[in-house]
C-alpha cells in the first residue's frame, strides 16, 4: 500500500464530499442528466465516492476496479439496449473513470473516453467540482446522441440523481 495514497483517503471526510458536491450541485447534475437523456437513448449514472476503505487500499483496488464494481452493483450494465454509462469520481484522488456498457463501448474510441476523463480531472484538480461533473455528463451525452438516438418510449431505466458514497 502506498502511504501517500492511504493518507489522502484517510483525510477525505464526508464533510469534504458534501462541500465539493452540495445538494444544489446534485440538483443541477440531476437536471442536466434528465434534460440530456431526452436527446439520446442512453442511460447515464453519476457516482462520487469520497474515499476507499483501508481494506481496498491494502489490496491496491484502483479507481477503475472500483468503478467496475459499482457499474455492476448499480445495474448500469443491465439496460435494455446495453447503453448504460457510469461516470465515477474518486474524490480523494481526483480520479475519474468512465465505464460504458458493451453496446456503447464498442462504438466509441478509447481516445474519446480519455478526452472526457482528462477534462474532468483537470477541473477537479482546480476544485471546480460542478464544472467537472457537468463537462463529463455533457461529454458522454454527446457520444450517446451520436450513437443512440432517442427512443420513442422515453423509459428512464437508471436514476438521474447522482449518488454520493
Amino acid at each position: 500500500m502506498h502511504l501517500g495514497r492511504f493518507w489522502r483517503h484517510v483525510a477525505m471526510t464526508p464533510a469534504h464530499v458534501r462541500r465539493a458536491f452540495p445538494a444544489a450541485t446534485l440538483d443541477a447534475l440531476q437536471r442536466e442528466i434528465a434534460a440530456l437523456e431526452k436527446r439520446h437513448g442512453g442511460q447515464v449514472c453519476f457516482i462520487v465516492e469520497g474515499e476507499l476503505h483501508t481494506a481496498a487500499l491494502w489490496h491496491d483496488v484502483t479507481a477503475r476496479d472500483r468503478a467496475r464494481q459499482l457499474f455492476a452493483q448499480q445495474g448500469v450494465w443491465n439496460t435494455e439496449n446495453n447503453n448504460g454509462i457510469l461516470i465515477y469520481v474518486l474524490l480523494a484522488e481526483r480520479r475519474v473513470e468512465i465505464v460504458a456498457d458493451r453496446g456503447l463501448d464498442r462504438r466509441v474510441s478509447p481516445s474519446d473516453w480519455e478526452r472526457i476523463v482528462r477534462q474532468m480531472e483537470q477541473l477537479l484538480g482546480q476544485a471546480r467540482f460542478e464544472e467537472a461533473a457537468l463537462a463529463g455528463i455533457r461529454g458522454v451525452s454527446e457520444l450517446l446522441v451520436a450513437h443512440f438516438p432517442p427512443l420513442g418510449n422515453g423509459t428512464n431505466e437508471l436514476s438521474d440523481r447522482p449518488l454520493l458514497i
